[in-house]
């Protein structure tokens, strides 16, 4: 039985969580305000243990989507992107053939989504996608968190060769005034 301390812990990330959209994909880091590392780590153990939460890798965990028909969902790599980059106080941009897709500049879906960070490498595997941290310099990170960056990142996948006014166009559209003045 898990000492009272503990179980005030216990109960105040689980409220947290709950207190979240189902689809919330997080690590202990979301939770070290309420308590230890080690404190939050093993109440994190005991929500999985008892099918309340899901852990998706080492030191990631979700409160899964859940479809009437589909079951539980798996989160899409810009949430576990996401969770990553707040564990490590990191900024992270998507890249190549996911940014392109994000941007509807691609109908294929990639496997294998990657995202520039300033923080360390990374590869995680969850469910059928890989996620790929890479780290990149200070200039490629400056657009981080922003449509341009997204553009960019989408536009260097293409290469030059593949962008034409249908492209151009189709970016243009995605622009708000604001962002065509800036």
């Amino acid at each position: 039985r898990p000492s009272a301390c503990m179980q005030t812990v216990h109960d105040k990330i689980l409220s947290r969580i709950y207190g979240k959209k189902r689809g919330w994909v997080f690590t202990s880091a979301h939770f070290l305000d309420l308590g230890s590392d080690l404190t939050v780590r093993k109440a994190l153990q005991v929500l999985c243990d008892r099918n309340q939460i899901r852990r998706l890798a080492a030191g990631l965990y979700d409160y899964p989507l859940r479809h009437p028909k589909l079951g539980e969902l798996t989160p899409t790599p810009d949430q576990i992107a996401q969770a990553l980059a707040y564990k490590n106080s990191s900024r992270i941009q998507p890249s190549g053939a996911y940014a392109a897709n994000l941007l509807g500049l691609s109908e294929q879906v990639p496997a294998r989504a990657v995202f520039l960070t300033d923080a360390a490498d990374r590869r995680l595997i969850v469910g059928r996608q890989e996620i790929v941290l890479k780290r990149t310099t200070p200039k490629n990170m400056a657009t981080a968190g922003r449509l341009s960056g997204l553009m960019i990142q989408a536009l260097r996948y293409l290469g030059r060769a593949n962008i034409d006014d249908a492209v151009i166009d189709h970016l243009t559209r995605l622009l708000s005034a604001d962002d065509r003045r800036q």
